[in-house]
């Protein structure tokens, strides 16, 4: 199995992944069962596709690749909760410190 293979399925190198249900799914569990959450969209570059990266009120976050920007946005409107462009706003505080800790501690990296 090569590097490309996960899933069965072969990716080029350079090739960007799209979103499936199963990121879209995540989010939404997510969301539904933390508080305070927010969304910030993170930019396509030239190898990762749109992200949109949820923080909960204590700093908790997960990332996952969403279709495009709008669909960023269209999530937060249907799931009720704000989204910000990254570029413009930055992550917050809360968000570095809750990662930052889980690395003290010594625990396992999440997305």
């Amino acid at each position: 199995m090569g590097l490309f293979d996960k899933f069965g399925r072969k990716q080029r190198p350079g090739t960007v992944r799209s979103a499936e249900n199963a990121d879209v799914a995540h989010l939404e569990a997510f969301a539904a069962s933390r508080t305070g959450v927010e969304g910030f969209v993170e930019p396509q570059t030239n190898t990762t596709a749109t992200t949109l990266v949820l923080v909960a009120s204590d700093g908790e976050w997960t990332r996952r690749r969403v279709a495009s920007p709008k669909a960023a946005f269209d999530l937060g409107r249907k799931l009720a909760l704000p989204v910000y462009d990254v570029a413009a706003t930055g992550y917050p505080a809360r968000m570095r410190e809750w990662t930052a800790t889980r690395k003290a501690a010594g625990e396992p990296r999440v997305q």
